[in-house]
């Protein structure tokens, strides 16, 4: 029973840290990546264009791990929308980078 109950805490233990990390939706990070984030990032745009593509995973990462929009330094949530939008956005990026099993642009 002891054996059982150390294996079950092992288990808890190795799983947590991927438990840990919040995941937005792919779908709605689409949506609010093209709503949000398009108008400036694009050619011809007020920033540079800017596409899932254009970072590795870790990139995607390491910027939202920053909590920093751009070279002005404003925090990320209210440039690109709400926490929960932010989530969403984040997920998108990360899970279509150039790196990511499913690389892609997000169309238009």
């Amino acid at each position: 029973m002891r054996l059982k109950t150390l294996l079950t805490l092992a288990a808890l233990v190795a799983v947590l840290p991927l438990a840990a990390e919040e995941k937005g939706s792919d779908t709605k990070g689409k949506f609010y990546f093209k709503k949000n984030c398009k108008s400036c990032h694009t050619k011809g745009g007020a920033a540079a264009d800017l596409t899932p593509l254009s970072k590795t995973q870790a990139q995607w990462k390491k910027y939202f791990e920053g909590g920093k929009h751009g070279k002005g330094g404003d925090a990320i949530a209210p440039k690109l929308g709400t926490p929960a939008q932010v989530l969403d956005i984040k997920t998108f990026l990360i899970n279509h980078a150039s790196d990511s099993p499913q690389p892609e642009t997000c169309g238009g």
